[in-house]
């Protein structure tokens, strides 16, 4: 070449590749590390298939259902006609209890869920919800933790928290008590689905019930309930008015991906190594994303035995605390390790997915110590199918898990994002 062009040799390539950032080195590293992770595991991965005539037959059950037997009443969704035994009255009575006692914070939420699979490993819901809920407790004390007061006043802390707590609350209000109804069909050895309207749930959920007690479709079932979840509150929480303004439409909430409040991990233990498998939603204030995300994290859970059976070895080994500690010690302490400093004199702690050499883990506070518990209000009335009418059955359908499904290295990268915004300065404050 003449003398305008470049010449490589030797020493010119090593002086470019040592001026490449570390951060980039990283991610390639991270990146490819996945790769190679995520294709090891695609001859396993197993779909979560809908059989097409139990859709059929679950669209026939709700065609057929009388119009007065769906209606609205005063206070509530639906109420029977007929009368209530004795026995039934106190067997409706003794769930109202029992979710109350379990609905206190996410700590008893969580554990109710797992309790309730031990039991019925047929009801993939509450699995999939206890490792959900999970993350639900580890977004409310990372509130209360090492970096996110340093981005949120306490005021948005405090709006942030009311609302995660409140749809985390409605969830488990409507959900427990059919799993527990549920349960109590199982010991009778027969449906007692009759009493859902007694418990203010949708109309749409007793013909699942019912076709699920005959043919045992666990998926189908897991899929209706998310449906039915994430439609529950959609008016309460999503287009609350309260909610919308104060967190869903503000500026800090927006950028969900900054605050990490998009990432749904599921820790799961492959040998003697911790992963987190997931997704990221990308918008949480829209209905269908919801309930596509739920599809596809059931399609994960359940669908790749490596994170299955992990998941379970964690679940069962792991306490619940919602402290980030509990599935990444090395990172996160429940323990506060140095006093709050000045933001003038943070200094950076992470180096990809490790410490830096002498840095402190980062304060990841129990629950117990970040939060009281908060009562939850009795929900707004209504049911969300008198509007809907059968149009949701479309979201029932047979799902593959994503081919990227480990999420050890993206949440590594959120966990350095929040870290820079926070040496960076103020930014809603």
């Amino acid at each position: 070449m003449g003398d305008g062009g470049f010449r490589w040799n030797g020493m010119d390539l090593l002086q470019k590749l040592t001026e490449i950032p570390q951060e980039l080195v990283h991610w390639v590293k991270g990146k490819t590390a996945t790769l190679l992770y995520e294709s090891s595991q695609l001859n396993s991965m197993q779909g979560i298939h809908i059989q097409h005539k139990h859709v059929a037959a679950l669209r026939t059950l709700i065609k057929n259902m009388h119009e007065p037997a769906i209606g609205p009443v005063k206070g509530g969704t639906v109420a029977s006609v007929t009368s209530l035994t004795a026995s039934d009255q106190a067997l409706v009575q003794r769930i109202r209890e029992d979710t109350a006692h379990h609905n206190r914070n996410n700590l008893t939420r969580t554990s109710a869920y797992l309790n309730m699979f031990k039991s019925h490993p047929e009801l993939h819901w509450a699995f999939l919800a206890h490792m959900v809920s999970r993350n639900g407790g580890w977004n409310m004390t990372d509130l209360r933790g090492e970096m996110l007061p340093y981005l949120l006043n306490e005021a948005q802390i405090g709006n942030v928290f009311a609302l995660l707590e409140r749809a985390n609350g409605l969830i488990f209000h409507d959900a427990y008590p059919q799993l527990l109804l549920y349960s109590a069909s199982r010991r009778a050895a027969s449906p007692l689905f009759y009493l859902l309207p007694h418990l203010q749930v949708s109309v749409f959920m007793r013909p699942v019930w019912e076709l699920f007690w005959v043919q045992s479709d666990s998926a189908l079932l897991t899929q209706a309930l998310i449906v039915n979840e994430q439609h529950y509150i959609e008016q309460r929480i999503i287009q609350h008015p309260t909610y919308r303004d104060l967190v869903l439409n503000t500026l800090f909430f927006n950028a969900q991906s900054l605050l990490q409040l998009n990432q749904v991990v599921l820790p799961y233990v492959d040998g003697n190594k911790m992963h987190l498998a997931g997704l990221i939603l990308e918008n949480f204030k829209n209905l269908f994303e919801r309930i596509e995300t739920g599809k596809k994290l059931y399609a994960i859970l359940f669908g790749v035995p490596v994170v299955y059976e992990g998941a379970k070895r964690f679940a069962n080994s792991r306490l619940h605390t919602a402290s980030r500690a509990d599935y990444w010690p090395q990172l996160f302490s429940s323990v506060r390790q140095t006093a709050p400093v000045p933001r003038g004199l943070l200094k950076e702690r992470l180096d990809g997915c490790r410490l830096k050499p002498g840095a402190s883990p980062l304060y990841s506070p129990k629950l117990a110590y970040a939060w009281h518990n908060y009562a939850v209000d009795p929900p707004e009335p209504g049911d969300w199918f008198e509007h809907d009418r059968g149009r949701c059955l479309s979201y029932l359908a047979s799902v593959q898990p994503p081919f990227s499904f480990e999420m050890t290295h993206e949440h590594c990268l959120g966990l350095n994002k929040i870290e820079l915004a926070v040496l960076a300065g103020d930014i809603w404050k």
